[in-house]
């Protein structure tokens, strides 16, 4: 049996732009809506216009320039953008730990119940920081607090978010629809554009840059919730608080969230698979 070597190197090539493809198609779906994803939008299509440009034109010399601009450019961008960078390659690492599904349904609390309990702190115009862990773990910044691994309770988030009790300050985090700590420290934002904004919102905006959690700031002045994602501030006041936060609520702790989990994914998926083929081998026959 004899192979088509000109075959076999269509099909190389064919795997490798198919690689190439899909490495940027994820380098630009997870930095997008960032700095980061429209700087690094900016810089290919500069690149991809002075390599046209160089090649239609036969410019060798001012190809070779290009070139190494290019490199320096792209050192410079990983220096440049280290929190959205340092962001992705967590998410990266995230896919291979082997953590259960994210919000399941034992002891979480309900999105609609969630959503209800942050109105009526923004109502109260009592400031509060709620942390919702997704992909990326918030253990680490859960160590700079107190633990608590409680239920979610309107009581208990009123009392924690009650100056000047102990647990006040700082940022609430939440896992599988529970919290599971309070008091914790939050990495501030250093985007100039937030510079008027409070400690919160900077706070908030910094752990979304950092993770792919979703961060919703009460305002203790106005009463407007924001929500801090993917390192951009949403604000949102009067009557579209509450059909606004209900959206980012339902995709935070929506059913089909499963924190960023491949491996679990993968073992889940054969675990349901056996138990399909166990239930049809089990199953009796019709009778005629």
């Amino acid at each position: 049996m004899s192979f088509d070597y000109g075959t076999v190197m269509n099909m190389n090539d064919i795997a490798q732009v198919a690689i190439l493809y899909f490495t940027i198609y994820g380098i630009l779906k997870s930095a997008k809506g960032s700095r980061f994803g429209q700087a690094l939008l900016g810089v290919g299509v500069l690149a991809a216009l002075a390599a046209l440009f160089t090649f239609v034109f036969h410019f060798d010399v001012l190809s070779q320039i290009v070139r190494w601009m290019l490199m320096y450019l792209a050192l410079s961008t990983v220096v440049i953008f280290q929190p959205e960078i340092r962001r992705m390659l967590t998410a990266v690492g995230a896919l291979g730990t082997f953590e259960r599904t994210k919000y399941s349904t034992d002891g979480a609390a309900e999105p609609d119940f969630v959503v209800e309990t942050v109105m009526k702190l923004a109502d109260l115009k009592m400031g509060a920081l709620i942390a919702f862990e997704r992909g990326i773990s918030l253990r680490g910044y859960e160590a700079t607090g107190v633990r608590l691994d409680a239920m979610f309770t309107r009581e208990l988030v009123q009392s924690v978010f009650t100056p000047p009790l102990p647990l006040h300050d700082g940022g609430m985090t939440m896992r599988n629809g529970r919290i599971s700590a309070a008091h914790c420290i939050f990495p501030v934002s250093n985007n100039p554009d937030l510079l008027s904004s409070g400690m919160r919102h900077r706070a908030a905006v910094g752990l979304s840059e950092e993770t792919d959690a979703l961060v919703v700031v009460v305002s203790e002045e106005s009463g407007a919730v924001s929500v801090a994602h993917n390192g951009r501030l949403f604000r949102y006041w009067g009557d579209m608080r509450e059909a606004s936060l209900r959206r980012w609520i339902n995709k935070a702790m929506g059913p089909g969230d499963y924190g960023g989990s491949l491996a679990a994914r993968l073992y889940d998926w054969a675990k349901k698979r056996r138990e399909r083929k166990a239930a049809k081998a089990n199953k009796p026959e019709a009778k005629e």
